[in-house]
């Protein structure tokens, strides 16, 4: 006897497309905004940009509604909110102040950006599914709406608008370089009933709420050093044993 179709099946392929569609409306949101000068809001739309992509690819994945369509369009759907709407931003913010470089840095960051979503989708990023070779280009717009949305106000000429400049150019390069940054692809799998993972979910929902500025800058911030850390904690480590070995002084 042959088992009939649920209905809903149809449905539960429609919900993770929804969040797919919700990143694409705020990433032309802040397009718009940084047009208008609102650099907070245009800052903030990235946020939600960034949390719409990480909901759809979760939602998709627990209702097994994964499909081809949905990760093309998901693709598109990062390339504007991702790499299209920062450049838009940061050029908006400050870029500007340079006629010519400026906006040349700042399509360089939108083409680094369709470069390293090209390279995920054909699977090149990394062979080890617990990391990303190179920053993966929402941590990079993460970082310049962080700190647009810390600081709406453009920084005065000279050195803040060049550290800026140059931000924007190390960012865009990061995302096709070949340093090695966490996935957090099995997080979420390794123990899904862990109290202290309910802990820091908590704790960060009631960072968020109270700071959600801090935050947003914090995160988006650490993760983007996060491969120095082990570098410095290797330093560290090494620093008591070397000087343990100087011998003593008559």
């Amino acid at each position: 006897m042959k088992t009939p179709r649920l209905r809903t099946r149809r449905g539960v392929f429609l919900v993770p497309a929804l969040f797919t569609v919700a990143n694409i409306f705020f990433g032309f949101f802040s397009i718009v905004q940084s047009i208008r000068g609102e650099f907070a809001d245009a800052a903030l739309a990235i946020g939600f940009a960034i949390l719409a992509d990480l909901v759809d690819g979760r939602v998709a994945r627990f209702a097994g509604a994964t499909s081809r369509f949905g990760k093309e369009l998901d693709s598109l759907a990062d390339m504007g909110s991702f790499g299209i709407a920062p450049a838009v931003l940061a050029w908006a913010w400050v870029l500007h102040a340079w006629p010519r470089v400026g906006w040349l840095v700042a399509a360089l960051f939108s083409v680094c950006a369709a470069v390293r979503l090209a390279r995920f989708n054909v699977g090149r990023i990394s062979s080890d599914p617990r990391y990303y070779i190179g920053l993966s280009s929402p941590a990079a717009a993460a970082v310049v709406g962080a700190v647009v949305y810390w600081h709406p106000e453009p920084p005065g000429p000279g050195v803040p608008e060049a550290a800026v400049l140059f931000g924007i150019l190390g960012l865009a390069l990061m995302m096709n370089s070949p340093v090695r940054y966490l996935s957090f692809k099995g997080f979420a799998t390794r123990n899904p009933h862990s109290h202290r993972a309910l802990v820091i979910v908590a704790v960060f929902i009631v960072a968020a709420l109270a700071e959600p500025v801090a935050v947003f800058a914090i995160l988006a911030g650490g993760y983007f050093l996060s491969p120095l850390f082990p570098v410095v904690a290797r330093l560290v480590r090494r620093t008591p044993a070397a000087t343990d070995a100087t011998p003593p002084v008559d």
